[in-house]
This record gives C-alpha cells, structure tokens and sequence, in this order.
C-alpha cells in the first residue's frame, strides 16, 4: 500500500459490553438465573472493531513492545518522531452522537484509529451481553439513531483512500455514503462486508464477505433452488451474489469451517478449510475476516491470496480468544474500559500467566501476602523501577493498579501521558518484580482495590497517609499503607522538564548564525 494512502474503513460502529459472573442460584420470584457480576468489558464493535483490527494486523509486535520513547528515534515520513513509515494510516468513517456511550467509543477508538465523524442524531447502538462462566445468557440491545449529513472532509478522507472497507451493520452509514462509495469502486478496491439489514454492495466492489447465513438469507429470494449447506452449496451462492452485486468476488465465511471463495458464474468455487481448530467465542471473526482481506488486497494479494490470509488469520484471532484476546487492547480484555481487570499477563505464582484478580485470590488463598500499587508510571525511571522492586520484597506478588490513558489525561492535562497506556503497559509487565497490572479509569483505584484486597497498598513519594484517598478503603478490610520514597530526583514530570528544556535549548541554539546543534 503507498504509505501516504490510507486504508479507509466505512460503516456502524457500536460499543460491546461484556458483563460477566457466575449464576449459581435462582431468582426466588421468577425461574431466572441470578448473576453475580465479578467483571464487565466494554469495547468497540462493528466498524470501530473493524478498523481496530486492520490496525492491528499491520503491527510489528516486537518493536510495539517498546516504549514509544524508544520508538520515536525512528523519524516518519512527515518528520514527527515516532511515525512508523511502513505502517499505513486506518481511517474510521462512522457515525457518533453526544452520549457517554459516544464518548466512551470515542476514548476507546482514539488511541488506535483515526476517527472521521459523521453527526448521528440519537446515540451509538449498545450491545450487552450477560455471560454466565464464559457463556451468554442474555444480550440486552438499546440505542440507535439518525445519520446526518456527509462532510467535506469525509468526501476528502475517500478521494484519498488507497483501499475502502465498508463495515456494514444496517445502521445507516453506508446508506448515507452509498452515492460517494459507487463512484469510488470504479478506480478504488473496495472491500464490503454486508449484513441482511442492509443495502446490497455497490457495483465494482472488489471482494464482498457475507458469513453463510447471510448469504442464504440474501438468496432466498432471487435463488430458492440454491439449497445445501456444504462448500458447494455456499459457493453456488456465493456465485449467484457475485454475479447480482456486479462484484469481482465473493468469500462466503462458514465459521470453524473456513470460507468459499466464488466469482460470477463460477461452477466450481475455491474452498478454504480452517489451517487450525478454533474452538473459542467467534464474537468479531467475522469482523476479523473482512479486515485481513481488506490488508491483504491492499497489499497487492489477489482474492484468493486475500481469502486464504483471512481464514488463517480469523481462524487465529478466535483460538487466540478473539474480541477478549488482552493483546488486541493493549493488555486488557475485551478493552480499555471496564475495570477490574487484568492489563498485562503477569508471572504470577510458578511462572504462569496470571490477571490479577486471579492472581490476588490464589496468593490470598495459599496465606500469603498481596501487595498493590499505583500510579501513571508514566517515562518509567529509576525512582520507579527501586519502588517496585522494593514493594515487591514486602509481600508474595505485586499487582500494578495502572491510570488509563483518560485517567492521566484528566489528572496531569493535554499532552499527557507522554508514553501511551499499552507501552506502560509491556515496560511494568517486563519486569521481574511486577506480577500482574490492572487499568483503571478513576482518578483514584479505589474501586478496584476493594476487589483485589490487597493487604498492602504501596505508594512511592513523599506522600502523608492523610493525603491518600487509597488508606480509608484499605482499612475496610485490615490492610495498611506503606510509604517507600522514590530516588532523589527522579520523577516523570522532572525528566519531561528536562526533555522539554533540552530540546528548547538545542532548537535556540540552531537559530543561532554559527551556531552548530550538540
């Protein structure tokens, strides 16, 4: 893909949220399961989802675990430091209200898409699941609106795309932007991934990806005779499809089963068996699908290279536990909101790979000593890392309780943290002495530290224990503070001082005539 065309992904975005417990008993007026609720995950879905995987998947998971401190030596092509050249650019097309649930896909998709509004009337629709152990009981459907009108700088964002992947889920964006996307598939790759509620694809399109009850739904009409559920039923309608939309391809996906791939008239379409058993929730595989084809093609593969990339690659996102996979969010599952969780996987006891809730109840369990602490952490120094080590010898493990990228910003103000939530992250999981880390968004971790209940809560400074909001909810339930001073000198808002004032004096001393920069 050239790097100064992005790929541009159009369609509904929604929030997903999560809530999770165990149901062991039922409900004395009704014979409905109760849910005691432990967790609740809350992250982007649809388009939003789309678009954070086509991300995802052009990342080189080596040099993302690097600080960004580390990164930035790597100059972009615009110049600004840590700008990835061979990284192109994902651009969100979608529709956002002003609800808290607007907001909050807003926080959840800003670290990782460019996001391009088009104004909503009403609010992002919200999908709830109630899971029991892992497994729906109840999802709970509520919102929706009106999508306004297209702007200048939308129509400017697809002019300019490289690739178009039209995330559809019958909410409208792809209706509004129907006229603007037809006259791009005529010089443009476009990708569609269609759903029954909504318009069919533009002409042109280059691969279109309905899942096979789409696709039959989508027949039943126009083709009744098209009956069969094996590859060659799929692919018999895959073909009928291809020929109505007036589309290059289409790649019926068939779950656990992999996909058929079928152009128009094709009497013996191409099936791609699954390269690995994926045996785990399918929640966004198709979402998945659909965006490795659309990274794929936009790299130069064919159709079939696209097709047979994106049945590797979903069939690996479901093994590797999909939407809740921890390293798609930068460490937390299911995604940056919706706390406690865990951040990061920790060591744990005997090296396994432990969240901290579950890492605090075993080391609870077995009588020893949990110890917890806090902060941003932000530009990890020296004063941090002699802290931990030394909070780490008070007790048996050490959870990190880590500000979210919001919570710093609300705290310390714009243009903080200077080191974003997944770096922190991969540094405090890379050290010996840290055990698990958990986000949250607050101000302060109260509330998930009345779920961990650590015995100690550790703080570095020169805090008093009458300035810790912390110490009231630790003596809930009998554990205490411990105070442990940083080194002299060292604190992150010293060492971005320092930057700040070294790259001030450096840039003077270039404006000066005769002057050479160190």
């Amino acid at each position: 893909m050239p790097r100064n065309r992005p790929l541009v992904v159009v369609g509904d975005t929604l929030l997903d949220t999560d809530v999770e417990g165990r149901a062991s008993r039922l409900a004395p007026d009704a014979p409905a399961p109760v849910l005691d609720v432990s967790e609740e995950h809350s992250r982007p879905g649809g388009a939003g989802l789309a678009a954070v995987l086509a991300g995802a998947f052009c990342r080189d998971p080596v040099r993302d675990a690097l600080p960004s401190v580390l990164r930035a030596e790597r100059p972009g092509p615009d110049g600004f430091a840590g700008q990835d050249p061979d990284r192109p650019e994902i651009v969100l097309v979608t529709a956002l209200g002003q609800s808290r649930s607007d907001q909050l896909v807003r926080d959840l998709l800003a670290p990782r898409v460019t996001v391009l509004e088009l104004p909503l009337r009403g609010s992002v629709p919200v999908k709830t699941r109630l899971c029991a152990d892992g497994r729906p009981l109840l999802r709970v459907d509520r919102g929706g609106g009106t999508v306004g009108p297209v702007t200048d700088e939308v129509r400017a964002a697809l002019a300019g795309a490289h690739t178009v992947l039209v995330s559809d889920y019958g909410r409208g964006v792809a209706a509004r932007l129907r006229a603007e996307l037809a006259v791009l598939a005529g010089h443009t790759q476009v990708v569609w991934d269609p759903h029954p509620r909504g318009e069919p694809p533009v002409p042109g399109a280059r691969l279109v990806t309905p899942n096979a009850a789409e696709a039959r739904a989508l027949c039943s009409d126009q083709y009744p005779d098209l009956d069969g559920d094996g590859p060659h039923g799929h692919g018999r309608r895959g073909a009928a499809l291809a020929a109505e939309w007036r589309s290059a391809a289409v790649a019926v996906t068939l779950g656990r089963r992999g996909a058929v791939l079928a152009r128009p008239g094709d009497e013996a379409p191409l099936y791609f068996p699954p390269l690995q058993e994926a045996d785990g929730d399918p929640c966004g595989a198709g979402d998945c699908f659909a965006a490795t084809a659309a990274r794929a093609l936009a790299d130069g593969a064919l159709p079939e290279e696209a097709t047979h990339e994106a049945v590797r690659r979903s069939g690996a996102f479901v093994a590797a536990g999909g939407v809740r996979n921890p390293a798609l969010w930068g460490g937390v599952p299911g995604g940056a909101a919706g706390h406690p969780v865990p951040a990061a996987p920790g060591r744990g006891p005997g090296g396994s790979l432990a969240d901290a809730r579950a890492l605090a109840a075993d080391v609870r369990a077995r009588g020893g000593t949990v110890v917890a602490t806090g902060g941003c952490f932000d530009l990890l120094h020296a004063g941090h890392v002699g802290m931990l080590q030394n909070a780490r010898r008070t007790g048996d493990c050490l959870i990190v309780c880590l500000n979210s990228d919001v919570s710093v910003r609300r705290l310390k103000g714009e243009g903080r943290p200077i080191t974003p939530e997944a770096d922190r992250i991969s540094v405090l999981a890379g050290l010996d002495c840290v055990d698990a880390v958990a986000v949250f968004d607050e101000n302060t971790p109260e509330r998930l530290l009345r779920e961990l209940r650590p015995h100690v809560w550790v703080k570095g400074g020169d805090y008093g224990t009458e300035r810790l909001p912390e110490a009231a909810t630790l003596e809930e339930w009998g554990g205490r503070v411990l105070l442990l001073p940083y080194l002299d000198g060292r604190s992150t808002t010293a060492l971005a001082r320092r930057a700040a004032d070294h790259h001030g004096a450096a840039r003077e001393s270039t404006d000066r005539p005769g002057v050479e920069s160190p």
